[in-house]
């Protein structure tokens, strides 16, 4: 009696692990996808931030989900990423929204505006203030799901060839620059060019441009642009804190499994993270070398800056008026940023403004 309930145990046992298995395995298939990069390797926090997410995903997966980062060119070039994700050429992108101003200006908001949010209020905004959500809806038009992944904070001006004193001095300046600024500044008189980053020193070397504008002094020192444009201005006022994305074509999204959605959203928070505080620790020592090179630091002046706001808030209520996205969007966006500000003011301004002055000079 007891072997023949034995024997009929085993085989309920059998029976249940042979049932087990192939769940298992199911709820945790082997998926390989590829990432298309809008960054050269040599820019390795930029094009870094997307190897930093791959690693992560599959040690969060047991190397069952596996993410291949390519860099610009090898795929698709650099400002054709979101292209990729959305038409199944690749699953995913690595790039930044404001590139693609010419489908909608909608993205450029995603990523970062003229007189936007700096970083730490970009988060806030995606990650808490339901910024993710509705740029995700919007994104559904053109069959891609998004996922911050990266922010540089605020940026540098960019290098000129010469200086630039007034509002006349931006008239036929030939500037690379990307999206929506570029579209401000062409109210002033600006000649906009959009060169992806590869391309910017050999324009920039052969006077085809006068002026380039890229992230900040960690990336600028490595390409080079203080040997060809020796006047560095400050701030980007056009990039308070952008952020880059990662963009997942929307089968693809839907079709992961739920553990395998919430290790690559784990992912790319952590990518984000790395990257600002990468640029943040490098940014200190590069600006300092470049310094001592010859560049010369010159910070926009106050009428510049000016017109420059001015020019932005025009083109706000132009492009409003006939893109009802866009409306909703940078609408949200200034409601946040003012409250942001009127929290900013209070502390995290008037601590910074403190210690600024009173840091040791050097």
């Amino acid at each position: 009696m007891k072997r023949r309930q034995f024997i009929k145990a085993a085989g309920i046992g059998l029976a249940a692990s042979a049932i087990a298995k192939p769940a298992i395995a199911q709820s945790s298939p082997e998926i390989s996808w590829r990432c298309t990069s809008s960054f050269p390797k040599s820019l390795d926090t930029t094009y870094g931030g997307a190897e930093i997410m791959s690693k992560m995903v599959a040690d969060l997966t047991d190397n069952k989900f596996k993410i291949q980062v390519f860099a610009a060119g090898e795929i698709v070039p650099g400002l054709q990423a979101l292209d990729a994700a959305s038409n199944g050429t690749v699953e995913m992108a690595h790039t930044v929204s404001y590139y693609y101003v010419g489908k909608d200006p909608t993205f450029a908001i995603a990523a970062s505006v003229p007189f936007g949010l700096n970083a730490r209020q970009q988060h806030a905004w995606l990650y808490q203030g339901g910024g993710n959500e509705a740029f995700n809806e919007f994104f559904k038009k053109f069959n891609v799901y998004a996922l911050p992944l990266g922010n540089t904070g605020t940026q540098m001006g960019g290098w000129f060839r010469k200086e630039i004193k007034t509002v006349a001095d931006l008239t036929g300046l030939k500037f690379r620059i990307g999206g929506i600024a570029g579209q401000v500044l062409q109210k002033l008189g600006v000649v906009p060019q959009q060169l992806a980053g590869g391309d910017i020193y050999p324009a920039l070397e052969k006077g085809t441009i006068d002026a380039a504008e890229w992230i900040g002094p960690y990336d600028d020192e490595k390409l080079g642009f203080a040997k060809v444009a020796p006047y560095y201005y400050y701030p980007g006022w056009w990039e308070g804190g952008p952020s880059l994305h990662g963009f997942i074509s929307l089968a693809k999204w839907n079709a992961l499994p739920k553990s395998y959605q919430t290790a690559l959203i784990a992912a790319c928070q952590y990518a984000t993270t790395w990257m600002q505080a990468r640029y943040d620790s490098q940014n200190p020592a590069a600006l300092k070398r470049l310094v001592a090179a010859g560049a010369q630091l010159r910070p926009f002046s106050p009428e510049i800056m000016d017109a420059c706001l001015k020019a932005t808030n025009e083109l706000w209520a132009e492009i409003s008026g006939k893109n009802a996205d866009f409306k909703k969007m940078i609408e949200a966006m200034i409601a946040f940023r003012n409250d942001q500000y009127l929290w900013w003011q209070v502390a995290e301004f008037t601590y910074d403004s403190f210690m600024i002055r009173t840091r040791p000079k050097g």
